[in-house]
């Protein structure tokens, strides 16, 4: 994506600038210095502390949008995000989407029911540890109608992790415990109370192993990946399998995901 090597220059100090800066300038800055070199649909930062509710730092999308983007991925499908299980995991760097995901995670139950929903081709983000235990992702996104990312552009977004990550890290020394969210329409959106999420079928009579086996299943990972994972033989993996529809009353992966629906609801509530 061309662009003026002045226009550049001027879009990275406003970067720079707005790094050091509090308020929503830094997103709007460093929007404008990335779609500068590379085309893309959304932003949106999100910081992650374990498995409590992820505090939304920046977005693009229209109110419309955002339910979907950040409201309904509040409200539990976060816990099913590979962008959320890197953070915590604090990966560093630019990942794409496909290069996190497990190897079922496109014919998930969590895929089908909420990520489909997006409409996205392709997501990518910029991966930052911070103080502690806390991290932010910065995504961005690229609609159906716009196509997957290429190689090129890949290439030159992984180039410009070092400095946006640094950025990043400038602007949010740390998560803030919490933070008014300005919209592009100007609408302020109020802090929401975190929700602890991290232990939500600890009211299941699961044994430890099988919970193990129902976060992996639920993230999209096929019994391989979970012997993998796990280190246990697949035939293990199907007997745990078996053992948790049978406790829960379930058959099938949609009623897994519809049971953890449920108990995320009940939390809510």
């Amino acid at each position: 994506m061309a662009t003026s090597r002045s226009d550049d220059y001027n879009a990275l100090a406003a970067v720079i600038a707005a790094s050091r800066g509090t308020g929503d300038h830094f997103g709007r800055a460093i929007v404008g210095w990335l779609s500068g070199h590379v085309r893309f649909d959304h932003c949106v930062i999100f910081g992650y502390r374990g498995a409590a509710r992820p505090p939304l730092l920046f977005e693009t999308f229209s109110p419309a949008e955002s339910h979907i983007f950040v409201a309904l991925y509040q409200e539990g499908p976060y816990l099913l995000d590979p962008f959320h299980h890197a953070a915590v995991e604090r990966k560093e760097g630019f990942w794409r989407m496909r290069e996190l995901a497990p190897d079922r995670f496109y014919a998930s139950e969590y895929y089908r029911s909420y990520y489909s929903q997006t409409k996205l081709a392709e997501e990518v983000g910029f991966f930052v540890p911070l103080a502690g235990k806390d991290a932010l992702v910065l995504s961005l996104m690229r609609l159906r109608a716009t196509g997957s990312f290429g190689t090129a552009d890949a290439r030159l977004l992984r180039d410009m992790a070092p400095a946006v990550i640094g950025f990043c890290r400038q602007r949010w020394p740390a998560l803030p415990a919490e933070e008014v969210v300005a919209r592009p329409s100007g609408e302020t959106v109020a802090p929401t109370n975190e929700l602890d999420r991290a232990h939500i079928w600890k009211s299941l009579s699961l044994t430890s192993r099988e919970k193990q086996v129902v976060d992996l299943v639920l993230q999209g990972h096929s019994t391989e990946s979970i012997a993998r994972a796990l280190r246990i033989v697949p035939g293990t993996v199907k007997v745990h399998r078996r053992n948790i529809y049978r406790k829960l009353k379930i058959k099938s992966q949609a009623g897994l995901f519809a049971r953890f629906v449920e108990i995320i609801d009940a939390r809510i509530g």
